[in-house]
């Protein structure tokens, strides 16, 4: 089941690399936050550590629901552009999102030696960092790059949960309350973008 989970974080952040209308792209990082969530309340319940079901249930209300609906309103209010074509054209990001997933694999290997467990989970984690990543900088609107931030906050939660078996739950109320300023942020950034337009 972590396998699956763990698989399809990864496909649906690739497919949101591939996506040219905005609400798509929040629809991918939802069900990207689903399973993130889903899989934190899967190894809580085998580790029954209650602290890692607890971030799983924030990260579901929060990330999947709370987030994309609060960015859909906001690009409602603020009359953002629907259509975000990368500036990347498709057939180089066809070869660079498998590039990007060989050359962590080998990046990793020598943390993935340190890690008990399955070590393909910080191969992955890092190359869902990278992919994020491409995500910001494939696009020039704003919103693609807030939610490629988010994007890459998620794939840090990743790497936190598989290749530690969880953070402290003081850490992961931390990172929570570090996104929510962070929307905050791209509130004013957005009402800034509108006084300019």
């Amino acid at each position: 089941m972590t396998d699956f989970l763990i698989g399809l974080f990864l496909a649906t952040l690739i497919t949101a690399l591939f996506t040219t209308r905005l609400y798509r792209l929040l629809f991918w990082y939802s069900i990207n936050s689903l399973t993130l969530g889903l899989l934190a309340l899967f190894i809580g319940s085998e580790l029954d550590d209650a602290a890692m079901i607890v971030s799983g249930v924030i990260t579901l209300i929060v990330k999947a629901v709370g987030i994309p609906f609060f960015l859909k309103r906001l690009s409602q209010r603020f009359r953002l552009v629907r259509q975000i074509p990368p500036n990347i054209k498709i057939q180089y990001a066809i070869m660079l999102v498998p590039a990007i997933l060989v050359f962590t694999f080998y990046l990793a290997e020598p943390i993935s030696h340190m890690v008990e467990g399955n070590a393909n989970y910080v191969a992955i984690s890092i190359s869902s960092l990278f992919l994020a990543l491409l995500l910001m900088m494939e696009h020039s609107n704003i919103a693609p790059k807030i939610v490629g931030f988010l994007a890459m906050e998620n794939a840090l939660f990743l790497l936190g949960t598989t290749a530690t078996e969880g953070m402290p739950m003081l850490v992961e109320l931390g990172i929570f309350f570090d996104l929510l300023m962070a929307i905050v942020v791209v509130n004013l950034l957005l009402r800034h973008e509108e006084v300019r337009a």
